[in-house]
């Protein structure tokens, strides 16, 4: 299953946008660990409230925070099995995160681009495919999760001020 990503010049629910497909997967792993990135109580927060916090399914995000756990970036303290990072925000990417859950950031029918094979007439496209799986990282290789609540805590600031 494959949602989109919402832009800024729309109104729109969150993965309502044609423009980038990324799978919910992938989207739900990124929102949970920001969720995590933007917690800044020491205690753990429990998977409900992660997932509640981002209106998304709580069995999905649990079984997402288990695959972030066995990658080591997400870490599952006390007995009653409250998350919090396993590194600071600032060391991990959203590329990191995608690539635990949903593997190679782009992949043409689950194959590396430069593992696949095209008859005559479409040679080129594999060279089409790493250049843009080559901008695709550039960008998510680049963001990381503190830099994503500083720009959540940014935008709700200036809606803030423009509500005054």
């Amino acid at each position: 299953m494959y949602r989109s990503l919402p832009t800024a010049d729309t109104q729109a629910q969150a993965c309502d946008n044609a423009r980038v497909k990324l799978s919910a997967k992938a989207d739900y792993a990124v929102r949970a660990v920001l969720v995590l990135a933007a917690h800044d109580d020491p205690h753990p927060l429990k998977g409900e409230l992660i997932a509640s916090a981002q209106q998304l399914p709580v069995k999905f995000v649990e079984n997402i925070l288990g695959e972030l756990k066995h990658a080591g970036l997400v870490s599952q303290r006390g007995p009653e099995g409250g998350y919090r990072l396993a590194l600071p925000a600032d060391q991990i990417t959203v590329a990191e995160v995608i690539r635990v859950v949903d593997g190679p950031l782009a992949a043409v029918a689950g194959v590396r681009p430069e593992a696949v094979r095209y008859p005559p007439g479409a040679e080129g496209l594999p060279e089409v495919w790493l250049e843009a799986r080559t901008a695709l990282r550039g960008v998510l290789e680049s963001i990381t999760f503190a830099d994503l609540v500083s720009r959540g805590r940014s935008r709700a600031g200036r809606r803030r001020s423009a509500a005054r």
